[in-house]
């Protein structure tokens, strides 16, 4: 048996269900959609909120623990 044996027959079958499939409308893309309301979302949080906050600064370092 040739080897692209099961990929000509993979690609026969889903040709047949793309034929068989129903027709649907084209619409955005909910990922897309998604992610855009949530920039703006965050850029009316960050627009929103009061006087700027300072930041708390680096987090404190803490010695790393040695292997005995």
């Amino acid at each position: 048996m040739h080897s692209d044996v099961h990929l000509m027959l993979h690609h026969d079958r889903a040709e047949e269900l793309r034929r068989a499939a129903p027709v649907r409308l084209p619409r955005p893309q909910l990922r897309t959609q998604l992610g855009w309301t949530l920039v703006e979302l965050g850029l009316r949080l960050v627009s929103s909120s009061g006087p700027s906050r300072p930041s708390p600064g680096p987090a404190a370092r803490r010695p790393c623990p040695t292997v005995s």
